[in-house]
């Protein structure tokens, strides 16, 4: 039996473990080729470990598993010709371009005082240029192959104004804006751009931040309340969010864009 995704290419960033990598193997399962990028290295004002090429290559690894075809490439989201060059030697192999998951981004928590411009800066380029990068390096290829589906990953922080994560939510809202607007602009083209709004997620990037709320570490108790979620649940799995992914990558969605699609457990309903 076909998969939901048989016969399709996805380009994914921040694929090399977390969130993407299960989007990889998710989609790897319903029937795609991938083309999987991260960085793989640190980034000085980021908190926590950051992904290694051993890493990237343990998601190759899983997805070849799975008898599909996987190209992978260390590439920072921040250098839009490193990115345009990744997508095209990926089309070049695999033929055409058919989903895109901008998955990649970081998050620091810090009081609204303690946000250096390093940290401003470093945040705003990965999660939102980095997510612009990644758009214009594949909707060429998208218009192309006759339309596709543009994934982008929001937040809970996209929806809300989350406290001691200014400059995330700042990035998280922006891409939301990005999306409708390229919704519109490549509607004619057949190209559906979505995002989609997890809530605390169990990945390396929120255990590196503690795996907690960060009111917790400036002791504001009536702040906490913020990230609650409504269903019995703290952190979900990154396998519920592949879901949505997957989802919004199948012909199952095809008239869905322009979206911002929740897997909040009821956080933003507060």
């Amino acid at each position: 039996m076909a998969g939901r995704v048989a016969g399709k290419v996805a380009f994914i960033t921040g694929a090399a473990r977390g969130q993407g990598r299960e989007h990889a193997i998710a989609l790897a399962e319903e029937g795609a080729d991938i083309i999987a990028v991260d960085i793989c290295e640190n980034v000085k004002s980021v908190d926590y470990v950051l992904a290694t090429p051993q890493d990237l290559e343990e998601t190759a690894a899983a997805v070849r598993a799975l008898g599909r075809k996987v190209l992978t490439r260390v590439v920072d989201v921040r250098d839009a010709e490193a990115m345009k060059t990744v997508v095209n030697d990926g089309v070049a192999e695999f033929g055409h371009l058919d989903i895109v998951v901008a998955n990649a981004g970081v998050c620091i928590t810090r009081p609204w005082n303690k946000v250096s411009p390093q940290i401003w800066q470093d945040t705003l380029d990965i999660n939102l240029t980095g997510v612009w990068n990644t758009c214009t390096a594949t909707i060429p290829h998208l218009i192309k192959a006759g339309g596709g589906s543009i994934i982008i990953t929001s937040s809970t922080g996209g929806i809300k104004g989350l406290p001691f994560l200014a400059p995330y939510v700042a990035t998280k809202h922006a891409i939301v804006g990005i999306a409708k607007s390229l919704a519109n602009e490549l509607a004619s083209n057949n190209i559906r751009v979505n995002t989609i709004h997890p809530t605390g997620v169990n990945t390396p990037m929120v255990t590196g931040l503690g795996g907690e709320a960060p009111t917790a570490s400036v002791g504001s108790n009536k702040l906490s309340p913020i990230y609650d979620n409504m269903l019995d649940v703290g952190l979900i799995e990154a396998r519920d969010v592949s879901y949505a992914v997957l989802y919004l990558a199948s012909d199952e969605s095809k008239y869905v864009t322009g979206t911002q699609l929740k897997i909040d457990a009821g956080n933003t309903n507060r």
